[in-house]
């Protein structure tokens, strides 16, 4: 009986101790955590139960039969995040490099498979090389394996993938197919093909950083929806991040007890848009003085900053929020937007968060760029998501809603269970100008006659009570009493049931 637990004890060291202590220098000199020490710091404290700690790869080609680390370069098991379920699995990159093997992707496969039984969350932080060469087609079936994986958890149990070093080749695919992206800046990277590859057949000369790195994927690509300064900040982020999410999709979202008044009234809303229907304003500032304690938790900050969304809480639940921003574009919807925002709101109707609309929104951006770029068929994914959308959807319009974007932004026609508008809300086809200079083009010589048409569309267009005629919008609201009246919508939506006709599936315009 000792020897077998002196055995224990020597085989569990071995495996904590990863590839060894000079490739736990080399992960430190980089920056870099372990693959056990950011599970510490990602997990409540002594709440890690590790699973798989002694398997080994089965490979025999290569030299490899005489290197077998226990654990076989990854970490799995389960833990809480402030008392809540969660699988993890942790890629330890002082094992062969973080490559994938047969047996790696195995453990991967059976928390995945844990968490989909139970219903919680998956979180993977990845670190990896890549394929185990030295494994074949072994590894690439056990990437496939991972994938198909992560696809039958898609809108089952949210999934997160941190990018916390490398991550390329078929790797990147797996966190792609993932709710949320997270990643280090200057110590992570995603690509299809390196550096190396890129150079030798398009003869482009580029850096894995500028290739693939935090800030290329969070602000040109879209791919990563939040980049931090190191590894700690990344896994703090990602604890604040699943405060906001259900375990699964059969449950709703966790509530938060708050001190905030859910009747507060916020006078300085009353002067934030501007007498000059061309002025831009933050619509940030709306948000954050309508949520609880002034929170709010914005995905993708700096990709398509003419759309913001992200969570925050209503009297302690938790809502997700999308918002055109004037400040940008003039909150013009254009391609990145679009999809950046249909995203968002299929990720909350698939997990129960009801969304809050803030309207803002002169239209469509034009130009061949766009056109070309297929602002049709991209627009039409934001307006499929809000259609299709079945939790409680609140809107307010706070200024312009112009066109076919006014549909779009969680209009009453998309079935939108509460409509607001603001007494400076403009809800038309499109701007007094344009509209005029096409009614009355037979007077566009007529400067004065146009500047009369002009005041007469806005008279009759640039407030919400046409809309408001129809039933278009439940009610005109001060922009003080926001807060109190999306509380109030919100509890009065709580048991709300509304289920689409039986599908397969739809055929969103991808």
């Amino acid at each position: 009986m000792h020897d077998i637990i002196r055995q224990l004890d020597e085989k569990r060291a071995a495996a904590r101790l990863g590839g060894g202590e000079r490739r736990v220098e080399a992960q430190h000199a980089k920056g870099k955590l372990t693959a056990r020490e950011r599970i510490e710091i990602l997990l409540d404290a002594d709440s890690f139960e590790e699973w798989d700690m002694f398997v080994e790869h089965r490979c025999h080609d290569f030299g490899m039969a005489d290197t077998r680390i226990p654990g076989d370069g990854v970490v799995i098991g389960y833990g809480t995040i402030n008392g809540r379920l969660v699988f993890v699995f942790s890629q330890d990159f002082t094992v062969f490099g973080g490559a994938l093997s047969e047996a790696h992707a195995e453990k991967i496969c059976k928390i995945m498979d844990h968490a989909m039984k139970v219903g919680a969350p998956v979180i993977g932080l990845n670190d990896s090389g890549g394929a185990r060469i030295q494994e074949g087609v072994a590894s690439l079936g056990g990437y496939a394996e991972v994938f198909q994986r992560n696809v039958l958890a898609s809108g089952v149990i949210p999934q997160l993938s941190l990018i916390m070093g490398p991550c390329a080749g078929g790797a990147v695919y797996s966190p792609a197919m993932t709710d949320f992206i997270l990643m280090v800046k200057d110590s992570s990277y995603m690509f299809v093909t390196g550096p190396e590859v890129v150079r030798t057949v398009t003869h482009e000369t580029v850096t894995a950083e500028e290739l693939g790195g935090a800030l290329t994927h969070s602000t040109r690509s879209g791919v990563a929806d939040l980049a931090f300064d190191n590894d700690v900040e990344t896994l703090i982020m990602t604890r604040r991040l699943v405060g906001y999410l259900p375990a699964n999709n059969r449950e709703r979202p966790p509530r938060l007890p708050t001190s905030d008044p859910s009747d507060r009234i916020e006078p300085s809303l009353d002067t934030l848009v501007p007498d000059n229907p061309n002025q831009p304003y933050d619509i940030k500032e709306l948000i954050t003085k309508v949520v609880d304690e002034c929170e709010f938790f914005e995905l993708a900050p700096d990709y398509a900053r003419n759309i913001v969304v992200g969570f925050g809480r209503l009297a302690g639940d938790a809502v997700g929020i999308v918002a055109n921003q004037p400040l940008v574009l003039a909150g013009c919807l254009d391609i990145r937007s679009s999809i950046k925002a249909a995203r968002f709101v299929r990720f909350c109707d698939a997990f129960n968060i009801p969304i809050i609309t803030f309207v803002d929104v002169p239209g469509f951006l034009p130009g061949t760029s766009q056109e070309y770029g297929g602002i049709i068929r991209h627009g039409a994914k934001l307006l499929y998501a809000y259609a299709e959308c079945t939790v409680p959807k609140l809107t307010v319009i706070t200024r312009k809603a112009y066109g076919g974007a006014y549909d779009v932004m969680s209009s009453k026609h998309l079935r939108g269970d509460v409509n607001f508008a603001w007494p400076s809300a403009e809800i038309a086809v499109m701007g007094p100008k344009g509209a005029v200079e096409i009614i009355f083009r037979d007077e566009k010589h007529d400067a004065e006659k146009l500047a009369a048409r002009e005041r007469e569309y806005r008279e009759k267009f640039a407030n919400p009570f046409v809309a408001g005629h129809r039933g278009f919008i439940d009610d005109v609201i001060m922009p003080r009493e926001t807060r109190g009246r999306l509380c109030r919508s919100l509890a009065m939506l709580r048991d709300k049931k509304l289920d689409n006709p039986w599908r397969k599936h739809g055929n969103i315009p991808l």
